[in-house]
């Protein structure tokens, strides 16, 4: 079995398909799941890389091994699982590696209600049980029953967000052969005023056309033409496993996540005036500001979808937004899901006449860097490189709620962080404009790389 260590991070597991992540290990994390988490019985689901299933199938078997059932949802996005876990009421597990390349795998894992599992809430528990070996089960082994699950959560989201009296839309999809040509077709294509222009639908985990990973500019590159192409109104690409949207408006350019973020905040705030919305350190400013102006109270928190979930929880809030586009609902069990923002975002754009660009300039008041990844050998040392040159400056702030955030007196602002599922330094960079953000982002990188 590989070392477990290296494999579970903060808030999920994510390894090398067989180097880290094997059956083996599989086997041992859904024993030790079953043990902590407790109940009857877990739901399960999985994307369309080629190693899902296998480890799927020896998760569910070390599930079983405990005396608990299995409910086998099959292939599936993450936040159809957490579907699954909220309107079951189970725990779930889905074996996914998000946008990570073909050869990871790697599995998030929930309590019942889609509540999260971070390091501080169960996943060490489980790390250290399947490493020293879970107990033998004293009585009959569970049970494996297969459930599809697809059409309930098309009908949950459709509840949530009616798409049916909308001006008719042409909506360009990338799918990037993960789950959204999965369940889009079951969610937008069937009797709504949408036509659904597919781009890579076709389920493939070695991702033949482009990686799955919607914030990566070069993997928009093709959605961005098709939309132009066809005239679409509006752009969706999903990343592997469905639970982030990424939009482009109808002349193929980007709609910021914060942009997408205020925009649904402000929906969320009409339907319930004076509620929370949680917005992490790394959406643009513009975000807390919006929300603020329509009567919410935005609260900052860290990144990651745990973390998230844990802070929405304690507030109470009605929705969350990250700059990594995950968005997040009260009323779907406080979990991320990229097809509820999407509909909202459609919703939006169909009672309006004005094109998608128009209504989303009033959401971007910030030029930004996006993300900037970094391979370097000793990530905490160059943190603190970054550190020493900013920290003491006039009118500076620095904080490390999550990685290293700098505060600049002109309103530009930075934050630096270490992935959790890769060797990177992450930077994202706000400024007033793009000079700003060249400035501020050149600097830090000249010491990052260094």
């Amino acid at each position: 079995m590989a070392d477990l260590a290296s494999i579970f991070k903060a808030y999920d597991v994510r390894g090398l398909v067989p180097d880290t992540l094997d059956s083996a290990t599989a086997h041992a994390i859904g024993a030790a799941f079953a043990r902590v988490v407790g109940g009857a019985a877990v739901v399960v689901a999985y994307d369309m890389r080629p190693s899902s299933p296998g480890l799927t199938e020896a998760f569910a078997e070390g599930v079983t091994s405990q005396g608990v059932d299995v409910v086998d949802a099959g292939l599936g996005s993450t936040d159809l699982l957490y579907y699954a876990s909220g309107e079951l009421d189970l725990p779930g597990a889905m074996f996914t590696a998000s946008h990570n390349p073909a050869q990871y795998n790697g599995i998030k894992m929930c309590r019942a209600g889609a509540a999260p599992l971070s390091s501080d809430t169960g996943l060490e528990e489980i790390r250290r049980l399947a490493e020293q070996g879970v107990p033998a089960h004293d009585g009959p082994v569970g049970t494996v029953t297969r459930r599809d699950l697809l059409q309930g959560y098309a009908e949950y989201l459709r509840g949530l967000v009616d798409l049916s009296g909308i001006r008719p839309l042409k909506v360009a999809v990338d799918a990037g052969n993960g789950m959204g040509g999965h369940t889009v077709p079951t969610v937008l294509g069937q009797g709504l005023p949408l036509e659904i222009v597919p781009l890579y639908f076709e389920l493939d985990g070695t991702f033949p056309n482009h990686p799955a990973n919607p914030l990566d500019p070069d993997n928009i590159v093709d959605l961005q033409a098709k939309v132009r192409e066809t005239g679409a109104d509006i752009g969706l690409a999903f990343d592997g496993d469905a639970d982030r949207c990424f939009v482009v408006d109808e002349r193929g350019e980007p709609v910021p996540p914060s942009a997408v973020t205020a925009l649904v905040a402000v929906q969320e705030l009409a339907r319930e005036p004076g509620s929370t919305i949680i917005h992490n350190l790394i959406t643009s400013q513009a975000v807390p500001e919006i929300v603020a102006e329509n009567g919410g109270d935005p609260v900052r928190t860290r990144v990651g979808h745990s973390f998230i979930k844990a802070t929405m929880a304690e507030t109470g809030a009605i929705f969350g937004g990250e700059h990594s586009a995950h968005y997040y609902f009260r009323d779907f069990w406080r979990a991320d899901t990229g097809m509820l923002a999407a509909m909202h975002v459609l919703r939006v754009l169909g009672a309006d006449i004005r094109p998608l660009s128009e209504i989303t300039r009033e959401y971007t008041r910030y030029a930004a860097s996006g993300e900037v990844n970094s391979e370097v050998a000793d990530a905490p040392g160059r943190m603190v490189a970054v550190r020493e040159a900013f920290e003491g400056r006039d009118g500076v702030t620095v904080d490390e709620l999550d990685g290293l955030s700098v505060s600049l007196p002109d309103g530009s602002w930075f934050n630096l962080r270490a992935s959790n599922t890769e060797p990177l330094l992450r930077l994202n960079v706000e400024a007033p404009d793009d000079d700003g953000v060249a400035q501020l982002r050149d600097g830090v990188l000249a010491i990052v790389r260094s």
